[in-house]
Order: C-alpha cells, then structure tokens, then sequence
C-alpha cells in the first residue's frame, strides 16, 4: 500500500491479486491488539478534533515510543494518516478505511475465481 496517498485506490480497478496484497496489508496493521485499540480510539473521535500521541497514550498501557511505533506501522499500512500541527502531529482514520477494508474482505472471500493464490520469492 502506498502510504503516501491519501485516498484508497478504488477497489473495482484493483485486479484479484491487488485486493489480496490491500487486504493482507491492511490487515497486518491490525495484528495487534494495542493497534486494534488505537483504530477504536481514532474511529470514535471526531475527525476535526484529531488525536495527538498523548492522548493516545493515556488509553493504552503503553509507552510513548511504543505507541508512536504502533501508529508507525498503522500509517505504513494505510490505516491512518498524520498532520503536523505546531510540535504535535495529529492522526484520524483515513478516509473511508474501515468500509474500504470491508469491502476487500468481500471482494477476496466472495470471489471464486480469486482462488488461485500468486507466489512471491
């Protein structure tokens, strides 16, 4: 997934392999419970008012810099986007991500000619 984009690539131009590669990269991004809990936080919280790493601390019973690595890697996966705002950096779901994951959900298990699974090195 390209993390530098802001919006998902829309699904129906994706070829059966390329939603594979979004949904494993998006769900690897969910393989952990503390990430898990960040998404929560971020998808109940108004996307104006944006959630700093503190805020996102004081949730969790994590260290800073663990909590900074965890939305690292949410961000890498596409989950999440950041702002700088002054000394703080600001994060919100991205745009449509939880519908979008969704939907590649049932784009790959619901495909029966999608079955056959590419090997990489």
């Amino acid at each position: 997934m390209d993390k530098d984009k802001k919006t998902l690539p829309d699904i129906d131009h994706l070829s059966d392999d390329e939603c594979r590669e979004y949904l494993a990269t998006l769900s690897k991004g969910l393989a952990h419970t503390a990430r898990i809990e960040i998404i929560r936080k971020l998808a109940n919280t108004d996307r104006e008012t944006r959630c700093i790493c503190s805020d996102i601390v004081k949730i969790l019973p994590l260290a800073q810099s663990s909590v900074s690595q965890h939305l690292k890697v949410l961000k890498d996966a596409g989950w999440i986007e950041d702002k700088s705002e002054g000394i703080n950096v600001c994060y919100c779901l991205k745009d449509g991500v939880m519908d979008y994951y969704e939907t590649l959900i049932r784009r790959c298990v619901q495909k029966e000619e999608g079955l056959q699974l590419s090997r990489k090195g």
